[in-house]
């Protein structure tokens, strides 16, 4: 039983628990049984070595390690029930000697989910901008689609100077100090002048030459340039432009949308094409206005960030990012390989992001505790029907593959959590503004 608890230091509390004699009786007697079928004495069959000759043989303490992993983690679990507290690490145990037909104490120490110190989370004034689409976007994302069907033509005329946008096929040999270096020399390079892919300053004196041109061309590394060994040194090309491409951008017509898309018309295409992006700005004005919100009301609250959390999430953060790079055809340990850094450095990146999630998450779940938001079973259901219709998928194959992974209550726990956020957007006070150009 749970005989005092305190908070101490860190989001930790020390409980002290005491368990009855009888209790600490029947466990040896039960350690008892179990070490006996383990044991081969001399005149004894295995497993009929009374207890008294078992301990007189090894010792009292042959029991007390099996008793106490019977005794400890039951009596923690009761005595933490009793609590108003969430622990969020394995507790550590400190203890004495186990004796029998006596009671056993031993203290309990865990760190627990903090308090929150909730700031104002009703009536929060947050802007929002605008999300109509214009003439000018849909042109925008049209002239964006000619772009990226665009055909590469080589330029025939002889006095034609290569200019942004144009793609250079350049052989190239580059020296510092008159020495070559690794990586400065190429043939057939292509260089899509205007993408700022190459040394500052490079393109832009590429810009102009003809075909047949040769050209000496003098560019300074970055002083923050990738590989130390040139960072802020000065580098002369011997550049030769042999062919110019330009794009040719497909007519903005019929035909053009008969290609790439389902329609029959330009006219159909441009509806069809002005709803999407009308969603498209609608679903992210509705996740600004959240990240707003969820911001203002995390920066307005005060919490004492546990360690242990913030771990935990950039363990999930670096998960989310070995999925993404397992799509790449990449591995974590791969991606590490190549840019140089270690697993700790790349949690250590990522350190500032999982802190600001983390106190995210808290003043969320401490939203939710003071609005008393639960989830019932028919919500569960819902939300089941409506993945099992966004991925066409059977919603009982949905939930027996949620219940098999344990995330039921990861499920119900995002349901409560979304709530939360649909309170502060429903109570927020908002005002609309332009959206940038």
């Amino acid at each position: 039983m749970l005989s005092r608890w305190e908070k101490i230091e860190h989001n930790k509390i020390k409980l002290e628990i005491e368990v009855d004699a009888s209790e600490v009786d029947k466990a040896l007697e039960r350690a008892y049984r179990s070490v006996v079928r383990k044991v081969n004495l001399p005149g004894f069959r295995k497993g009929r070595v009374p207890r008294r000759v078992l301990e007189a043989h090894f010792g009292p303490g042959v029991l007390h390690q099996d008793a106490l992993e019977l005794l400890i983690p039951s009596a923690y679990e009761k005595a933490i029930s009793e609590v108003d507290e969430e622990p969020i690490d394995h507790p550590q145990f400190d203890f004495e000697t186990l004796e029998q037909g006596e009671p056993f104490q031993f203290e309990a120490t865990v760190e627990v989910m903090p308090s929150v110190e909730l700031g104002e989370y009703k009536g929060v004034a947050v802007e929002q901008a605008e999300n109509e689409i214009t003439e000018e976007d849909l042109e925008r994302h049209l002239e964006s689609l000619q772009e990226q069907h665009a055909r590469l033509v080589t330029v025939e005329e002889e006095e034609r100077g290569a200019g942004e946008g144009d793609l250079a096929l350049i052989d190239f040999q580059g020296s510092i100090g008159g020495e070559p270096f690794p990586g400065g020399e190429a043939e057939n390079y292509s260089l899509e002048l205007g993408s700022k892919t190459f040394i500052p300053g490079f393109e832009e004196q590429v810009v102009g030459m003809k075909r047949g041109e040769e050209k000496e061309i003098t560019v300074t590394f970055p002083e923050d340039y990738h590989e130390e060994e040139f960072a802020g040194k000065e580098a002369l090309f011997k550049v030769t432009l042999k062919e110019i491409k330009q794009k040719k951008l497909p007519a903005l017509d019929d035909d053009f949308v008969k290609e790439i898309s389902d329609f029959e018309t330009l006219f159909e295409f441009r509806v069809d094409l002005r709803e999407r992006l009308e969603k498209a700005a609608a679903a992210k004005a509705k996740t600004d206005l959240e990240e707003a919100l969820v911001k203002k009301v995390t920066d307005a609250s005060q919490v004492e960030l546990p360690s242990v959390l913030v771990e935990r999430q950039i363990d999930r953060m670096l998960g989310e990012m070995e999925q993404y790079l397992r799509y790449q055809g990449l591995t974590l340990e791969k991606f590490v390989e190549l840019s140089g850094k270690s697993v700790e450095e790349l949690r250590e990146e990522k350190k500032a992001e999982a802190e600001t999630r983390t106190k995210a998450n808290l003043v969320l779940d401490a939203v939710v505790k003071k609005e008393g938001f639960t989830v019932d079973d028919s919500e569960i259901d819902a939300e089941i029907a409506a993945l099992s219709e966004r991925h066409q998928d059977d919603p009982e194959r949905i939930r027996d593959i949620f219940e098999k992974q344990g995330r039921i209550p990861l499920l119900k726990e995002e349901l409560r959590i979304r709530k939360a956020i649909d309170l502060l957007v429903r109570e927020a006070k908002i005002e609309k503004v332009k959206k940038a150009e």
